[in-house]
């Protein structure tokens, strides 16, 4: 079972999180138990604060080291994979969710907030992710996308054929899915899905995963290392086109 821990100063956002959907499946299946911590309950100030003035001056507030490091220790979690959400870490992508969730050791979810945390604990934990080139007001949304994204990978969590063709599992966006009626406001489901021959289908999704992936993504496919039957596919498209 993969346990994740949620570092926080606000659990209550998690509620939700925890009590909705695949996530609360994955949990009532055994496949993750999830921790959620308060962060602030490890504050030594009568007022439980955790953070101050940023030193050197300037605006908000930086999260203290004290609190943090006080909460990772008596927990227990120090010998976890320490994750940082941090709008200075790397971009989050399904390479990391399958990284995470295939990880033989329990994982750890910090939650900054404010203006931000105290530098010195970056060299605390094991790695700083971001999910975008956007700011949050903290960690916690964050949180959940990862934590949502490892958890679906996780075995038990849903059908293993569920994942196995998803966008960016193979480098390529997931083909258009569709689903009945067969024709809605005059535009028709590909005839070709209703053939009955899985090997012609499958080549069609293949060639229509390439094009959504050009068309919406064109990035992925910068230095590329195609296989056979994918460039077969791109030859296919180009006589079309």
């Amino acid at each position: 079972m993969k346990r994740i821990n949620i570092l926080t100063l606000f659990p209550g956002q998690f509620e939700g999180f925890l009590g909705n959907s695949i996530v609360k499946r994955a949990i009532a299946k055994g496949a993750v138990t999830f921790n959620i911590i308060n962060i602030r309950d490890f504050s030594l100030d009568r007022n439980h604060r955790v953070d101050d003035r940023p030193t050197g001056g300037g605006a908000g507030l930086i999260m203290r080291m004290e609190p943090m490091m006080d909460c990772l220790r008596q927990s227990g979690l120090m010998d976890t994979h320490k994750i940082l959400m941090s709008p200075r870490g790397k971009t989050f992508k399904q390479a990391d969710a399958q990284r995470l969730a295939h990880l033989d050791a329990d994982i750890t979810l910090i939650c900054g907030h404010y203006e931000g945390v105290d530098a010195r604990f970056d060299r605390r934990v094991d790695e700083l992710l971001s999910i975008g080139d956007f700011i949050l007001t903290g960690g916690e949304l964050a949180a959940q996308c990862i934590a949502d994204a490892i958890t679906r990978l996780l075995p038990g969590a849903i059908a293993e054929e569920s994942t196995q063709e998803e966008s960016f599992s193979a480098g390529l966006l997931e083909y258009p899915q569709y689903t009945f009626p067969k024709e809605y406001e005059g535009e028709k489901i590909p005839e070709i899905l209703f053939c009955g021959d899985h090997e012609k289908v499958r080549r069609f999704r293949i060639q229509e995963a390439i094009k959504i992936t050009e068309k919406q993504r064109p990035d992925l496919l910068e230095d590329r290392v195609w296989t056979r039957e994918e460039l077969e596919a791109f030859a296919e498209i180009e006589k079309k086109r």
